[in-house]
């Protein structure tokens, strides 16, 4: 496997861990009715990277379930993200590398 293809799953992981953190924290903070984290904000990270752990934090604490918009960023920003990784593993010779 390339090194750019690892670096793009890496890329990916940490910004699925940093959304999953972001939609739980934005969650917690809806319930003490506190400042939340900006809607373009939570958007921004689901659909530039962190689609997989955004769409796994919606489901796991039941946030932004309500939002159709936030499922359609999501479902594409996974859809470009699975995309991108799957024309670079196969470019880059895929696993032999």
């Amino acid at each position: 496997m390339s090194w750019l293809v690892q670096g793009l799953i890496c890329f990916y992981l940490i910004m699925s861990l940093i959304a999953y953190i972001c939609y739980g924290r934005d969650k917690r903070l809806a319930k003490e009715k506190a400042w939340r984290i900006p809607e373009k904000v939570l958007l921004s990270l689901s659909f530039f990277g962190g689609a997989a752990g955004a769409l796994l934090a919606m489901q796991i604490f039941r946030h932004k379930t309500k939002h159709w918009y936030y499922h359609a960023v999501g479902i594409l920003g996974l859809l470009w993200q699975a995309g991108l990784l799957a024309f670079l593993f196969i470019k880059t010779g895929g696993i032999a590398h």
